[in-house]
């Protein structure tokens, strides 16, 4: 598991290209049958990717969290990109097809990942953070999850939100997760653009084309740098940081927080006009 320590925004602010995208960029987490891992130290998320192919993934006890078991203190949200997979907790499997969620709380000793078909295997993205109390394992459906139209072609970012844990979904400590499907000929996310110190964020890039690519705005609201995200890359987003972003195409991003609270419209915006 690798580890990335906080970076202030005075320091950030001096960074080269190479040194941002070293501890902002998270990139090779998809590999074949591979789990990976990385553990962030705003506020503790680990970020992590796994594709199962013949054989089932466990989910490891990294030395680093100092635990009987990966989940003795912690949560994990779960989204399949890729094609149909299965999570098995403590014995109970999860068939979770493309674009929908399972949701594993504090106490789950024993997970694997599996694909139906190797030859079209599951990509199973995941976050996790500390938990201090228990909540039920759940499974969610992408219609379950209640998808929200949003935007308008005129402004290029028509879109579809779709909400799995959270305040009104599935129940965890601190972890919310959902993810966000933009619309042929629409290419901006997260807009307007907005900071949120109570909270840090990861965004996971996904169905971006090979020969495209998302540039991801972020830094403080005077003083933005950028990040060139290709497919299946994540962009951690320090709480200080102003964070939004634009496609060469469409594509779609699973955006995860962890911190003070659960609510997803506690934001701060920053006015387009305003940045620098």
């Amino acid at each position: 598991m690798q580890i990335r320590f906080q970076n202030s925004p005075v320091e950030t602010s001096k960074m080269s290209t190479e040194e941002l995208r070293n501890n902002f960029l998270i990139q090779n987490l998809m590999k074949p049958g591979a789990i990976e891992l990385v553990y962030s130290h705003y506020d503790r998320m680990i970020i992590g990717g796994a594709v199962p192919l013949k054989e089932s993934i466990s989910l490891p006890n990294e030395g680093e969290l100092k635990a009987a078991y990966f989940l003795e203190r912690r949560e994990l949200g779960i989204i399949n990109v890729g094609g149909a997979g299965i999570v098995t907790a403590d014995g109970i499997d999860y068939e979770i097809s493309r674009l929908e969620s399972v949701y594993l709380g504090k106490g789950t000793s024993n997970v694997s990942f599996s694909s139906v078909d190797a030859s079209a295997p599951a990509y199973f993205y995941l976050l996790s953070t500390p938990a201090h109390m228990s909540y039920p394992n759940r499974k969610m459906t992408k219609e379950e999850a209640a998808p929200v139209n949003l935007g308008d072609i005129s402004t290029s970012n028509k879109r579809t939100i779709y909400k799995y844990i959270h305040n009104d979904g599935i129940s965890s400590c601190q972890l919310v997760m959902g993810l966000t499907v933009l619309e042929a000929g629409s290419v901006w996310n997260s807009v307007p653009p907005h900071t949120h110190t109570r909270r840090m964020e990861a965004y996971f890039y996904f169905d971006v084309h090979p020969d495209h690519r998302v540039m991801h705005f972020m830094g403080e609201p005077q003083e933005t740098r950028h990040l060139v995200i290709a497919n299946n890359e994540v962009a951690i987003s320090a709480p200080w940081s102003m964070h939004f972003g634009v496609g060469t195409a469409s594509y779609g991003f699973i955006w995860g927080m962890a911190g003070e609270n659960k609510e997803f419209t506690d934001m701060d915006p920053q006015p387009i006009a305003s940045l620098k």
